[in-house]
């Protein structure tokens, strides 16, 4: 795991979703033309709003896509939910020398999404896993 540290503009992205969504922001990534925001275990709902409004409205106002994922203390879970819109059918966690891999088992008409364009997906979920648990290695299967 590695320590969360947010630039200016992060921060002014994360007080804009907080005071819309009225949420807690546990972290968030600004992966170039997306923001990931990860949010308090519960939360997700509420940060959604109803029919997806409040993600629709900081799309428009940050003028970038909008991906939510809700926090969990289990690996597992937290790997299920970065996953989420690929229809997780399962996550697999092993030791593979000095490294923890984890393998998310989505639906097959979405694995190439989830690993998106040359890998930039998977590169991102990647790294928003391994900066709240100690997995270094991620696949999509």
């Amino acid at each position: 795991m590695v320590e969360i540290v947010f630039d200016e503009q992060t921060i002014k992205y994360v007080a804009l979703f907080q005071d819309l969504t009225r949420t807690t922001v546990v972290d968030c990534v600004d992966a170039t033309d997306k923001l990931i925001f990860v949010v308090k275990e519960g939360d997700i709902g509420k940060a959604i709003g109803k029919k997806g409004e409040n993600i629709a409205k900081l799309k428009r106002l940050m003028n970038k896509d909008i991906h939510v994922v809700e926090y969990s203390d289990q690996p597992d879970r937290f790997v299920a939910n970065v996953f989420r819109n690929f229809d997780v059918k399962g996550v697999q966690l092993e030791q593979r020398g000095d490294i923890v891999h984890a393998t998310a088992t989505v639906e097959a008409t979405k694995k190439g999404r989830a690993i998106g364009k040359e890998g930039r997906n998977l590169r991102v979920s990647r790294d928003l896993i391994a900066r709240h648990h100690p997995i270094q290695s991620v696949s999509v299967a």
